[in-house]
């Protein structure tokens, strides 16, 4: 065979074999993705499980009563009906889901009213729910069952989802005119448990209610024959401030941002949309970057902004001095109803709450560290993580704030040994997106400017507390002093009452006066 034929043959074979691999090449849909990595929704682990379908649907009720501006009443019953295999029912308050869009809002992937809009929500993706159904249906191979009050309208109806699609389907609709308001959400999981430990069911209510001061929470948990009931009563009657929607601050912005944002404008001119489409950006600052950049043209379209200029435009932008962003697109919980919660759950000693200023994180978007110290009382040693309210207990090596609690140098501030001492650290950051560094919105990535702005606000706090913390300490070894003469006073007195031949009584009364004087109430007189 010559040369000619042989290599005919070897391309003829490999385009066989280019073609045959090919021919496996197929689309598929974000369910079927999450079908197969469930892991990434935080599905993994019996407990977790759990804990993750409770913290998906008490989201999803206070982000709905806090839009609404209704006081959260919520109900989380939780029944045990087979080995690892419990009936879970959420109900809330809320505005309840139109019944257009229940098939959508708990039974598709990447639908909701969180992940387009630039506005503080505790959730933001649009999957936690629908992911709940997916694991419902993965586990047991029953639907979601749904009942949903909204504007005199009851549906009631049994929502699962076309994995080849991501399409809900919602079967046996049932409609009737009823005053109830709010959405019953009722499902069956497998492969799930519940426990009272650290990362279950009743910690992360109990932690919800501490940053959401506001909300009434009720567990109820029967399992084994027997029926617990735990209540978390709201501490403040005040319903949290509405966030509203926002346009991103110049500031922290990249090309890439910049050029994403050029294209999807609507702004005929450079300039204005500089001006319109961004908060803090007057004609002065347009003018100033006229000046520093007099080879772009600013009359042409934004969506002719070239990469070039971009990079040139944002770091002419970091140059400038700025406003920091409104206040009203990024809502705290607020430094007066962390101090009521606190105060109320775990009653300690000392506290310290700081609220810091809003700042920006890469591509302009504004965040509020917010923390607080509890020594004390029914304090133990545990960060307490939060975004938006809502708590983080999982992957907490993987987190930026423990990383940043972790690189304090405690012992400056009096806390001796930090996983042993009677501190509860409280961090919560609040934004309009929290950069997680996962779906399972379980931990936060290590961003500069906010790992810098947890770092300054727990210096602050440990500011605050450590002279408390130092002055608690001296009086416990000043109280440790007095407690040890006091048990040498009795044959201290036998003694000298021989040796003066004087009243044991009477010395014994003069000595222990002399001991409380100079060690009254755990401080020293000022004779000591």
């Amino acid at each position: 065979m010559g040369n000619g034929m042989l290599n005919t043959s070897l391309e003829r074979e490999e385009k066989s074999k280019g073609k045959e691999m090919f021919e496996h090449f197929k689309e598929h849909s974000i369910a079927e993705f999450f079908k197969k990595n469930k892991q990434m929704l935080g599905f993994t682990g019996k407990v977790r499980s759990l804990t993750t379908i409770i913290h998906e649907y008490v989201t999803n009720s206070l982000d709905a009563c806090d839009e609404a501006s209704i006081l959260p009443n919520i109900r989380v019953e939780i029944t045990k009906v087979g080995e690892d295999k419990y009936k879970v029912v959420v109900q809330d308050n809320g505005p309840g889901i139109p019944k257009e869009l229940i098939g959508k809002a708990l039974g598709m992937m990447l639908a909701g009213t969180k992940f387009h809009r630039f506005i503080q929500q505790r959730g933001q993706q649009g999957i936690g729910a629908a992911g709940c159904t997916m694991f419902s249906l993965l586990t047991t191979g029953k639907p979601v069952h749904v009942i949903s009050g909204h504007k005199g309208k009851i549906v009631s109806c049994d929502v699962s989802i076309d994995f080849k699609t991501n399409k809900p389907v919602v079967s046996n609709v049932v409609e009737r005119e009823g005053e109830m308001h709010g959405l019953i959400v009722e499902a069956y999981f497998a492969e799930v448990k519940y426990d009272k430990g650290s990362y279950g069911v009743l910690e992360y209510l109990r932690r919800t209610a501490i940053a959401n001061p506001h909300a009434n929470i009720t567990l109820i948990v029967n399992q084994n024959g027997k029926t617990e009931r735990y209540v978390f009563k709201r501490t403040v009657e005040e319903i949290p401030k509405k966030p509203v929607e926002v346009k991103p601050h110049p500031l922290g912005l990249n090309p890439h941002d910049l050029l994403d944002y050029a294209k999807m404008s609507k702004e005929k001119k450079l300039s204005s949309f500089l001006l319109k489409d961004f908060v803090r950006v007057s004609k002065a600052k347009v003018d100033e970057l006229k000046k520093m950049l007099p080879h772009i043209d600013f009359s042409k379209p934004p969506s002719q902004l070239t990469w070039e200029e971009a990079e040139e435009l944002v770091k002419a932008i970091r140059k400038m001095k700025w406003i920091a962003p409104p206040l009203e697109g990024v809502i705290p919980i607020g430094k007066e109803q962390i101090e009521k919660s606190m105060l109320s759950i775990l009653e300690p000693e000392f506290l310290a709450v700081v609220e810091r200023k809003p700042k920006l994180y890469r591509g302009g978007v504004p965040f509020i560290v917010e923390v607080a110290l509890a020594y004390g009382g029914k304090s133990k040693p545990m960060i307490m993580r939060y975004a938006n309210r809502t708590p983080l207990l999982f992957d907490n090596a993987a987190c930026a704030i423990t990383e940043v609690v972790k690189s304090i140098d405690w012992k400056r501030y009096g806390i001796t040994k930090l996983e042993e001492e009677p501190l509860s650290i409280f961090v919560n950051i609040s934004s309009v997106h929290i950069p997680y560094i996962s779906a399972g919105k379980t931990a936060i990535a290590n961003e500069e400017e906010i790992v810098n702005e947890i770092k300054n606000a727990l210096q602050e706090a440990a500011r605050a507390i450590k002279s408390k913390i130092s002055r608690k300490r001296r009086a416990g070894e000043i109280e440790k002093k007095r407690k040890a003469l006091l048990r040498y006073v009795e044959r201290l007195s036998e003694h000298l009452a021989k040796l003066a031949n004087y009243s044991q009584e009477k010395i014994k009364e003069k000595l222990i006066a002399i001991i409380e004087e100079k060690y009254s109430h755990g401080k020293p007189s000022s004779r000591g």
